[in-house]
């Protein structure tokens, strides 16, 4: 008997998040890296990166700090349709009015913790912003590929973000979220992590898209005694532009949460900082790149699992409630 047909992801797209001070989200984001697209009103806001999405992040007017969900691109407006039918507390298709590169949407909630997921299909996409961005060779001990007399420099400013890159969440129930994105979408495992009694705890997923490459992962889950979300994940151009960022955003007053490092899993040099309202948001670069055909690799949790150099994990990046 064959398996039911699942939603097909092409990729991750933008956020949604809430805030009680948009004045102040706004100053920080733009210090982050990205480009303000369309205001809609004083409290709704969407802001683009650099890239060839029409837009990676929504900025909304509440009256607390909340996460409002990642969306995911679906291959065709039969995938949205069948999402709307066959998720549990799916909406029916919508418009995306308001949003530039418009396209249609369905929203559904997480099975366990209830946060909003979106899926979109039809928007349309928009040039890349033509912003500098170094392309120097760089000049190793025995070979060495930049010209004499060809010199290094940098302009201090923020790091531009050019797309959104994952999210993830504590969850409260691993096994029952698992067995849901499992069956509904085209998620592939790219690594499990377990506890010391072999149970599975956290999960890094890729897309599946035969053998496209796609980022190891562009949503993650760990369990833990309370949902929140852990953070999103902007890419940035390279490693000069990503400190030249924290080094913006120390300067400017922000708290950093952890980094610079490299992380194990996924190979991403991070950096992640808090927004005035306690959301962690990341700056990446150099990230791995998997095909369908790459196994899911099994491990288990322990200190040396997160980085590979970089400063001692915080207590608070992985807090137990």
């Amino acid at each position: 008997m064959a398996e039911p047909r699942k939603v097909q992801l092409v990729k991750i797209t933008h956020v949604y998040y809430k805030y009680p001070d948009i004045d102040k989200a706004v100053t920080f984001l733009k210090d982050f890296g990205f480009t303000e697209e369309k205001r809609v009103s004083d409290e709704k806001i969407y802001f683009r990166g650099y890239g060839t999405d029409p837009w990676v992040l929504c900025a909304i007017k509440s009256d607390k700090p909340e996460f409002g969900g990642a969306a995911f691109v679906v291959e065709s407006e039969e995938d949205l349709q069948l999402a709307a039918e066959t998720i549990p507390k799916a909406t029916k298709i919508y418009e995306l009015e308001d949003a530039p590169g418009g396209g249609k949407g369905v929203t559904f909630y997480d099975p366990v913790d209830g946060f909003p997921m979106h899926l979109v299909w039809g928007q349309t996409p928009v040039p890349m912003l033509d912003i500098p961005l170094p392309h120097e060779p760089v000049n190793y001990p025995t070979e060495k590929n930049r010209p004499a007399g060809k010199f290094q420099r940098f302009q201090k400013r923020p790091a531009p973000v050019h797309k959104l890159g994952h999210f993830g969440v504590r969850t409260t129930n691993f096994a029952k979220a698992y067995e849901f994105y499992n069956r509904h979408f085209n998620f592939i495992a790219s690594d499990l992590i377990h506890d010391d009694k072999g149970v599975d705890r956290t999960v890094f997923y890729r897309l599946n898209r035969g053998d496209d490459p796609v980022d190891h992962h562009v949503f993650f889950f760990a369990e833990g005694g309370s949902y929140r979300v852990h953070h999103s994940s902007f890419e940035t151009h390279d490693f000069d532009t990503q400190v030249l960022g924290h080094d913006w955003l120390r300067e400017k007053g922000y708290k950093n949460c952890w980094g610079v490092g490299r992380h194990v899993l996924g190979s991403q040099i991070f950096d992640y900082w808090y927004d005035p309202f306690g959301f962690i948001m990341e700056h990446y670069v150099d990230g791995d790149l998997v095909t369908a055909s790459e196994p899911t690799h099994r491990s288990q949790a322990g200190p040396g699992s997160l980085h590979v150099w970089g400063p001692a994990v915080p207590g608070e990046f992985l807090p137990a409630e």
